[in-house]
């Protein structure tokens, strides 16, 4: 099995609520791991994990209203702080890049909101697909339950009728030709949508 070199999130972010956030500090200390809390000016706070080896990550997060948003780049070796910061994550349901390094290879994971929606492995020779989220049941749901198409449906329809009314009422070649010209692009755009 192949060895993971580093982990690195980029342009990462996840939220959290205030009492999130100390359960969070409540859970990060551990027999590898310590943390400390800076306080900065304008409600913003930094979180520095820290490994028994010394590796560090600041995690900087900045209030808005009830939530703490933290914007997350780092690359990390240590596996007890990459399993640390795995764990928060997709406890709090983080979405962006992560990069698993391996001798060789890469693989690419893309989040959203705590699932991993896209996984690539990134190679010198190229790159190729491994894993792609397929819609889940509420996404499912939510596009059978719209009716986006049966609206267009309608507004074709409507706009069929006016332009054969009009076409009733021109007398000149060129208008009827016209008029012609856009029910044939309307008609296969309803046929296109009916199928």
């Amino acid at each position: 099995m192949a060895q993971r070199l580093a982990t690195e999130y980029v342009k990462a972010t996840l939220q959290m609520t205030e009492f999130q956030m100390k359960q969070f500090l409540l859970t990060a200390d551990t027999c590898f791991i310590s943390h400390r809390v800076k306080i900065l000016g304008g409600g913003e706070q930094e979180i520095v994990l820290e490994e028994a080896g010394g590796e560090e990550v600041h995690l900087s997060f900045q209030q808005r209203g009830s939530i703490y948003v933290c914007a997350l780049s780092c690359r990390i070796v240590n596996p007890h702080l990459n399993n640390a910061i795995r764990k928060l994550f997709v406890t709090y349901k983080g979405t962006g890049t992560v990069n698993r390094i391996y001798q060789g290879f890469t693989m690419v994971y893309v989040y959203e909101n705590g699932s991993v929606r896209r996984v690539s492995e990134v190679t010198p020779l190229g790159s190729k697909l491994v894993y792609q989220h397929k819609h889940s049941l509420a996404e499912m749901l939510r596009l059978y339950k719209s009716d986006a198409v049966e609206q267009e449906i309608v507004s074709l329809r409507v706009t069929i009728d006016r332009l054969l009314d009009q076409r009733n009422r021109v007398c000149r070649n060129e208008e009827i030709q016209e008029i012609d010209r856009n029910l044939a692009r309307i008609t296969r755009k309803l046929f296109e949508l009916e199928a």
